[in-house]
C-alpha cells in the first residue's frame, strides 16, 4: 500500500530581518497517520547549472580584487592579508606548477596536513588543474593513509612534514599510482608555482572550462567508526548547493553587520567535511578567513586575540571545555557563586528570548535584561574576550550541544547555529534558523532540503548537496549510496510539529537489554560528557541486564576540583577507588538517568584509568567513539559492570 501524506504547504522564506537576511517562514510539513514524517524548505539559492569552485578566486579576483580574502599568520605572530588578486595568482601559479609535473585532469591530489594556509591553497589551485583533493588526517596512521591512498589512487601526495612524507616512505611499492611526493615545511608548494612558469594561463582556463557542477572535486574519506573508511564522492555542485544556501540563511553570519567585516578563524581539521564547506563558504561569500594549526589550548587563545574573527566553527566539546573553563576560573578567584548566579540568568535570557521568538512569550522581563546587564561585563564578556572579543555567532555540529549550553551562550551574546549532516552530505543538512531557533534541536532543513523519518525512525536526507555515492575503485568508480536520490543516515530522530529535527542516537549504537528495552546511549553519554570532572562517557548494556558505562576522566578538571577541596594535584588513574570522586560522579549519573526511563537508566558504572584517545584507536579524528575497539581493550571492565 502506497504511504499517503496529509501536506501543510509554508510558504518559502520572504523578506528581510533586521539584519537584511532573508526570514525564515518554516518548512513544508508531510505527516502520515497524523505524526510529521517529512520537512522540506524550498533553496535560497538558485542552483548552480555550469562553473565550477575552481571559478571562485577568479571571479573574486575579477569583480573584487582588493578585498581582503584571507589572513595568513607571520613568523613573528602577526597576521599578513592576502587579496583576492594576490590569491587568485597564487592559485594560478599552482595550479600551473602542477601541470608541469605531468598531473592531468581528473587526477587525485591528496593533502596530509593541518588546518592552514597552503591546505586552502591547494585546495583551489587542484580544482584549478581539473584535479580531485583527498584530504588525509594528519593525525592518521600509517596503515590508515596507505589505505587511503591506494583505494583512491592518488597520483601525487602534499604533506605537511617531512616526517609525515618519511613514514609514508616504506609504504611507496605498495602504491605504484603515487608518482609524486611534495613537502610544504621543505618549500615545495612554492617550487610549484616555480617549476609552471612556462604553462600558459590558457591552460588554466581550458582545465576549468571542462569542469561543471557534475563534475568530481574531492573524495572524502568517513572516519570510520565500524570498519575502513569508504570515500564519499562530492561534486563541485554538492559544495555550491551547500554553501549558496548555507550563506543565504545565515546572512548575518557571514555579511557585513554595523559596517564590522565578516571573518573567522579555522581551526577545524580541513580533512573534516565540516570545516572544508565553511572555508569554501568563506572563499564563495567573500569573507576573511584565517586558519590556526595548533589546537594546543594557548596557541588558540593566542590565534583567536590576534585574529578577532566575528564567528567560529566548533564541536559541542569545545563550547562544553570553553564553559567549564571558565567556571573554574571563577571558583579559582573565589567567584563561583557569582558565575553560577551569572550562567543562570544567561539561559534564563536565552530561552525567554527564545520563546519570544517563537510567539510563545513576552521575551526578557526587565528584571532579567537588568541581571544579564549586570554580569555582562563580570562573566559574559570575559568568554567573549577569550574568543577575541568579536565573535558574534558560533556554529556548531558533530553531535548534540544540549539546550542548557545553547541557552547560556545565547544569553551570554553568542549566537548559537547548532546544525547537522555527514560527510556525504557535503556538511550540514539542517540548521537552526535564524531569529526562530529551538534549543536543543538541529534546527530545521537547509534550504533546499527534504529530511524524512522512515518507519523505524532512520533519518533520511534529500537535496542538492547529497553526494553521488561512494567511491569503489573495484566497481569503476562511484557507487550510489541510496534509493531514489535518498540518503539513509543511520541516525535516528524525529521531527516536531514545526519540523526541528532531534538526533536521538545512532541506528547501530542502539542497545537492546535482555529485557528487550530499546536504549539511544547518546543522550545519557552527552550530558555526562559535559561535566567538568569527565573527558568520555561510553554507554552500554546490549543484551544485558541493565544498562551501564564506561567513564574517563578529565586531568584539568580533576586538578582543578582536587584543588577547590584542598587536597594535592594527582594523576587521575591514582583516584580510582577515591570515595569523594565516586560520590560526585555518581551524582551526575543520577542527574544523566532523569533524562531517561528506570529501565534505560545507568545502574552501575566503571571508571578507566586512562582516557579515549585518537591514537589508541578509540576515538575518530572528529571525536567519535569507536565502540568495537573500546569494548574490545576494556572487556575486563565491562565484565566487571556485570560480575557479582
Amino acid at each position: 500500500m502506497p504511504i499517503s501524506y496529509s501536506s501543510v504547504p509554508v510558504a518559502a522564506p520572504t523578506g528581510l530581518g533586521h539584519d537584511g537576511g532573508p526570514v525564515p517562514a518554516g518548512p513544508e510539513i508531510r505527516r502520515l497517520n497524523g505524526e510529521v514524517r517529512e520537512a522540506y524548505v524550498p533553496p535560497l539559492a538558485p542552483r548552480v547549472t555550469h562553473g565550477s569552485l575552481a571559478d571562485l578566486p577568479f571571479e573574486n579576483a575579477a569583480e573584487e580584487p582588493g578585498h581582503r580574502a584571507l589572513s595568513r599568520r607571520d613568523p613573528d605572530g602577526g597576521w599578513t592579508d592576502v587579496t583576492a588578486a594576490r590569491f587568485a595568482e597564487q592559485v594560478l601559479a599552482v595550479a600551473k606548477g602542477l601541470i608541469s609535473e605531468g598531473l592531468m585532469p581528473g587526477d587525485r591530489i591528496a593533502v596530509m596536513a593541518r588546518t592552514t594556509y597552503e591546505w586552502t591553497l591547494l585546495d583551489f589551485a587542484a580544482w584549478a588543474a581539473g584535479l580531485v583533493t583527498v584530504p588525509v588526517y594528519p593525525t592518521s596512521s600509517v596503515f590508515q593513509a596507505r589505505w587511503i591512498l591506494q583505494d583512491a589512487g592518488v597520483a601525487a601526495l602534499v604533506t605537511e612534514t617531512l616526517a609525515q612524507a618519511a613514514a609514508l616512505g616504506p609504504e611507496r611499492p605498495h602504491m605504484p599510482g603515487l608518482r609524486h611526493v611534495w613537502v610544504m615545511e621543505k618549500g615545495h608548494v612554492d617550487r610549484l608555482a616555480e617549476v609552471g612558469e612556462h604553462i600558459p594561463d590558457q591552460e588554466i582556463s581550458v582545465r576549468r572550462g571542462m569542469l561543471g557542477p557534475d563534475t568530481l572535486a574531492t573524495l572524502v574519506y568517513t572516519s570510520g567508526t565500524t570498519g575502513r573508511p569508504r570515500g564519499c564522492a562530492l561534486t563541485h555542485g554538492n559544495f555550491l548547493a551547500e554553501v549558496d544556501n548555507a550563506t543565504a540563511l545565515l546572512h548575518s553570519v557571514f555579511h557585513a553587520q554595523d559596517d564590522e567585516e565578516p571573518s573567522t578563524l579555522l581551526f577545524l581539521p580541513l580533512s573534516h567535511v565540516f570545516g572544508r564547506m565553511v572555508a569554501v563558504a568563506c572563499i564563495r561569500a567573500r569573507v576573511r578567513l584565517g586558519h590556526a594549526p595548533s589546537l594546543e589550548a594557548q596557541d588558540l587563545l593566542d590565534d583567536l586575540g590576534s585574529f578577532r574573527p566575528t564567528f567560529l566553527l566548533a564541536i559541542p566539546y569545545m563550547l562544553e571545555k570553553i564553559y567549564n573553563n571558565a567556571r573554574a576560573t571563577a571558583e579559582r578567584g573565589g567567584r563561583a557563586a557569582l558565575f553560577d548566579r551569572a550562567a543562570d540568568v544567561a539561559r534564563r535570557h536565552g530561552e525567554a528570548t527564545e520563546a519570544r521568538q517563537h510567539g510563545t512569550g513576552p521575551g526578557p522581563g526587565r528584571a532579567l535584561k537588568t541581571a544579564r546587564a549586570f554580569y555582562d561585563p563580570l562573566v559574559y564578556r570575559r568568554i567573549r574576550n577569550a574568543l577575541g572579543g568579536r565573535v558574534r555567532h558560533v556554529i556548531c555540529g558533530g553531535s548534540p550541544l544540549g539546550r542548557p549550553l545553547a541557552a547560556f551562550f545565547a544569553g551570554a551574546g553568542i549566537g548559537i547555529y547548532e546544525g547537522y549532516g555527514l560527510t556525504e552530505t557535503t556538511g550540514a543538512a539542517t540548521v537552526t534558523p535564524p531569529l526562530k531557533p529551538r534549543l536543543g534541536t538541529v534546527g530545521w532543513p537547509l534550504p533546499g532540503t527534504r529530511v524524512r523519518i522512515a518507519a523505524d525512525g532512520e533519518v533520511l536526507l534529500n537535496g542538492g548537496q547529497v553526494f553521488r555515492g561512494y567511491w569503489d575503485p573495484g566497481a569503476g568508480g562511484v557507487v550510489p549510496a541510496g534509493p531514489d536520490g535518498w540518503l539513509p543516515t543511520g541516525d535516528i530522530g524525529r521531527l516536531d510539529e514545526e519540523g526541528y529535527l532531534t538526533i536521538t542516537g545512532r541506528k547501530k549504537e542502539i542497545l537492546i537489554t535482555a529485557g528487550g528495552k530499546n536504549v539511544a546511549p547518546a543522550p545519557l553519554e552527552n550530558w555526562l560528557r559535559s561535566h567538568p570532572l569527565i573527558s568520555q562517557c561510553l554507554v552500554l548494556g546490549d543484551g544485558r541486564p541493565y544498562i551501564g558505562a564506561l567513564i574517563t576522566l578529565d586531568p584539568e578538571g580533576i586538578t582543578h576540583w582536587r584543588q577547590m577541596i584542598g587536597k594535592h594535584p594527582v594523576p587521575p588513574e591514582l583516584l580510582l577507588d577515591d570515595e569523594e570522586l565516586h560520590a560526585v560522579l555518581q551524582r551526575a549519573v543520577d542527574e544523566a538517568n532523569k533524562l531517561v526511563s528506570r529501565p534505560e537508566s545507568i545502574r552501575r558504572y566503571a571508571v578507566l584509568p586512562v582516557d579515549f584517545t585518537e591514537e589508541a584507536g578509540h576515538l575518530t579524528p572528529s571525536m567519535k567513539l569507536r565502540r568495537d575497539a573500546i569494548l574490545r581493550d576494556f572487556a575486563a571492565e565491562v565484565e566487571g559492570l556485570y560480575g557479582p
